[in-house]
């Protein structure tokens, strides 16, 4: 999926993240508002992955998505 398109329709699908990863907080999904990198880094702090844990379980996640 084109991280554009997640960008683009960050409130209808950050419900969607809040069910792949629900130990990030409402207020960290307002702070990620579609940024790619923030939610590695966020992902990185919550679930203690690496960088490149982080980008494959978005990029799986991205995959699956339909929007």
């Amino acid at each position: 999926m084109n991280w554009d398109i997640v960008e683009g329709k960050w409130k209808q699908v950050k419900g969607h993240v809040q069910q792949q990863w629900g130990r990030l907080t409402n207020d960290e999904l307002d702070y990620i508002q579609g940024s790619r990198e923030k939610l590695a880094g966020k992902l990185q702090e919550r679930y203690g992955y690496t960088r490149e844990e982080a980008n494959r379980q978005i990029d799986e996640w991205a995959n699956q998505l339909k929007v």
